[in-house]
């Protein structure tokens, strides 16, 4: 019987750092652990201060070895997806002879010539992140792919590879992060193709499609045809930047306007109603005055910094020529997917049809919230990956099987105070964010009739606002999940509703 192995994989992202432990069985796969802890250090998907980076991720690393009673020894760890250019290159295998099969081996080693043999303009800045095959050719049969050519016999094999540089001091960056964690890189992953086939279907791969991942610091483009990867783009603009239009529009903290982007943030203020003309009273703990922000005037700040992000991908979409090719739209992932009404809008500015990419694939992951969500995309792809290239890495195995407790923080039992009214002051810093099933519960206490709802708890307004204040960002975390579950009208609907059973 195959002992049981574990994987480890870090990604390390511009707004959160994320740890994922998965133990593997053969083609089972099983997430044990997964958590995610707001980042620093990271611009552009990419490390540009190690020491704040290397802070959160030796608390994620230490609360995973104590939940799961195991010592981490290595890790896999996902490439920046920002910059990254690509280019083309070919390799070719002469005399091979005339009875030789192809095999995978075969291709293999042609991709490693692909990678080694592309001429650099400086290797000493520059890096090769990945290579994609394209095509392959026999000599006499020409545009044959992978799965097909595998098998054939011939004494000639030329290979076609799409090529993806990125920098070098990038690399070395997380290499010296995870020596400072007393952690060795097993494996470094280009998330373009892993994250793509965590989220995409084999018949949207096939009949063409537009994978964006809406990232914290960046926003990439991967589009897929024939089942083929062949196209990526990536800009450095994505959600921090959106957070940065509202503090300064409404002169408030990075923080508040990170929370309440996440509660009320939504594209198409036009497609709002009369949730449009609800204000936002932001309270203020010193001698500024009191904020009023109305949300129509918050989705015209998010509207157009998307815009702006969808008018990139859209260029890039129609200078890779499969414009006409994606009979399968759009996919949208990455934590910015979860903005209220942005498929509808992306669809009105592109006319592609647009779905919301969540993790897939033949795992399970019962013992841990926020894996199905598509913050995770890049976490699960990881899993997925290494687990196909037999990378099983990471730690001892499990003593104790799957602990009972401890892969999820608990939540203190708070009161929700009034959305409506935002005081600047509370924090999340060391606030967990609550898992999908835990948002649908709160949502459906929420929206149940007012005697069932109304608590009967008499306590002083000092212990109220004690409460209150704990657990107030909570409470938002939990909103803009719900948000995030419908990016039609119904979105709008639920938070008029909400808003109005509370006033």
């Amino acid at each position: 019987m195959m002992e049981e192995k574990n994987i480890v994989a870090i990604d390390l992202g511009t707004s959160k750092i994320a740890l994922t432990v998965a133990k593997v069985d053969r083609d089972d796969v099983q997430i044990v652990y997964y958590k995610e802890a707001p980042s620093a250090g990271i611009r552009y998907s990419s490390v540009f201060n190690i020491m704040h980076v290397t802070e959160p991720l030796e608390r994620l690393i230490r609360d995973a070895e104590e939940s799961l009673d195991l010592k981490i020894t290595q890790a896999i760890v996902g490439m920046p997806k920002y910059p990254v250019r690509q280019e083309s290159n070919s390799g070719i295998i002469n005399d091979r002879g005339e009875d030789a099969d192809i095999t995978a081996e075969d291709i293999a080693e042609l991709k490693r010539y692909a990678e080694d043999s592309y001429p650099l303009e400086d290797p000493s800045k520059d890096a090769i992140y990945g290579a994609v095959a394209q095509s392959f050719s026999d000599g006499e049969n020409f545009q044959i792919i992978e799965n097909d050519i595998i098998g054939m016999v011939s004494d000639v094999l030329e290979g076609h590879f799409k090529i993806f540089i990125g920098k070098k001091s990038d690399l070395n960056k997380i290499d010296k992060v995870m020596k400072k964690t007393d952690i060795s890189v097993s494996k470094k992953y280009f998330t373009a193709e892993t994250t793509a086939k965590a989220v995409l279907t084999e018949a949207e791969m096939e009949n063409g499609v537009a994978l964006i991942d809406f990232g914290g610091g960046s926003t990439s483009l991967t589009i897929y045809h024939g089942s083929i990867m062949r196209h990526y783009a990536s800009i450095p603009f994505g959600g921090r930047n959106i957070t940065d239009d509202i503090r300064k529009e409404c002169q408030i903290s990075e923080r508040l306007a990170e929370n309440i982007k996440l509660a009320f943030g939504a594209c198409m203020p036009e497609k709002l109603q009369s949730l449009s003309e609800k204000i936002l009273h932001i309270r203020s703990n010193n001698a500024e005055p009191d904020k009023q922000v109305t949300v129509k005037y918050l989705s015209e700040i998010i509207t157009a910094r998307i815009e702006e992000i969808m008018m990139a991908m859209l260029y890039e979409i129609n200078e890779s020529g499969f414009a006409e090719m994606l009979r399968s739209g759009i996919v949208i992932t990455g934590g910015c997917a979860q903005t209220a009404n942005l498929g509808n809008f992306i669809y009105e500015m592109s006319g592609y049809r647009v779905r919301t990419g969540y993790p897939h694939g033949n795992f399970s992951s019962t013992c841990c919230d926020g894996t199905k969500d598509t913050t995770a995309a890049t976490s699960i792809g990881l899993i997925m990956a290494a687990k196909e290239d037999q990378c099983v890495v990471g730690c001892t195995t499990l003593e104790n099987g799957f602990p009972a407790s401890g892969i999820t923080v608990e939540e203190e039992n708070v009161m929700p105070g009034k959305i409506i009214d935002i005081p600047e002051f509370p924090t999340i810093a060391d606030q967990p964010e609550p898992s999908h099933m835990e948002v649908q519960e709160e949502i459906e206490e929420e929206t149940k009739p007012e005697e069932e709802t109304e608590p009967q708890i008499e306590e002083s307004k000092e212990d109220s606002r004690q409460k209150e204040e704990k657990g107030f960002f909570r409470v938002f975390w939990r909103k803009a999940k719900k948000v995030t579950e419908n990016t039609k009208e119904k979105t709008g609907d639920w938070i008029e509703k909400l808003i109005e059973e509370e006033v």
